[in-house]
C-alpha cells in the first residue's frame, strides 16, 4: 500500500474516531449532566456549546472525516487493492447518515434553541428545553452509534489494507 492510501486510510480512521468520541462524550457526561439542571441552564449551556462548537478544529474532524474517507476509496479503486474497499465503502456510507442526522435533526434543533433567545429572557423555557431536549438526544445517539460503526469499518479496512 502507498503512502497516500494508508495517510488517507489513516486520517479517516481518526477523524472518524475523534467525531464518534465527541458524540459519546455528550451521549454519556454532557446531556446526563444537563439533564440534571433547570430548564434555563440546559439552554444556556447548549447554546453556548453550539456557538463555540463551530471551529477549525470540530470542522476539520466533522468534515475531514468524510473527505479523508471518500478520498481513502478513490485512492484504493484504481490501484488494484480492493481488498479495503467494502469496509471503506461502508464506512463512508455510514458517517454520510451521520451528517444526515445532523444536518436534518441536530442544527435544525440548535438553530431553534439560538432563536429562542437568551434563557433568562424565555418565557417558557420547560416548552423550549423539551422541544429541543427530546428529539437532540436520541439523535445524537445515532450519531454515536453510527459514527462508531464507520470507525469499526475504517479499522476493519487498515487490517484488509
Amino acid at each position: 500500500m502507498d503512502i497516500a492510501r494508508v495517510a488517507a486510510l489513516v486520517a479517516a480512521t481518526l477523524t472518524t474516531g475523534l467525531m464518534a468520541g465527541l458524540f459519546f462524550a455528550f451521549d454519556v457526561a454532557v446531556m446526563p449532566a444537563l439533564k440534571r439542571s433547570d430548564d434555563r441552564t440546559l439552554i444556556s449551556v447548549m447554546q453556548r456549546v453550539n456557538t463555540s462548537i463551530i471551529n477549525g478544529w470540530f470542522m476539520l474532524a466533522f468534515l475531514g472525516a468524510m473527505l479523508f474517507t471518500g478520498l481513502a476509496v478513490a485512492l484504493h479503486l484504481p490501484a488494484g487493492e480492493h481488498a479495503p474497499l467494502p469496509a471503506l465503502t461502508g464506512a463512508l456510507v455510514i458517517y454520510v447518515l451521520a451528517v444526515v442526522v445532523t444536518g436534518r435533526v441536530n442544527i435544525p434543533l440548535n438553530n431553534a434553541l439560538e432563536a429562542a433567545g437568551p434563557a433568562e429572557r424565555i418565557a417558557d423555557p420547560a416548552a423550549v428545553r423539551a422541544a429541543f431536549e427530546t428529539k437532540w438526544v436520541p439523535a445524537n445517539r445515532w450519531r454515536t452509534a453510527l459514527c462508531t460503526a464507520a470507525l469499526a469499518c475504517q479499522s476493519w479496512a487498515l487490517l484488509a489494507a
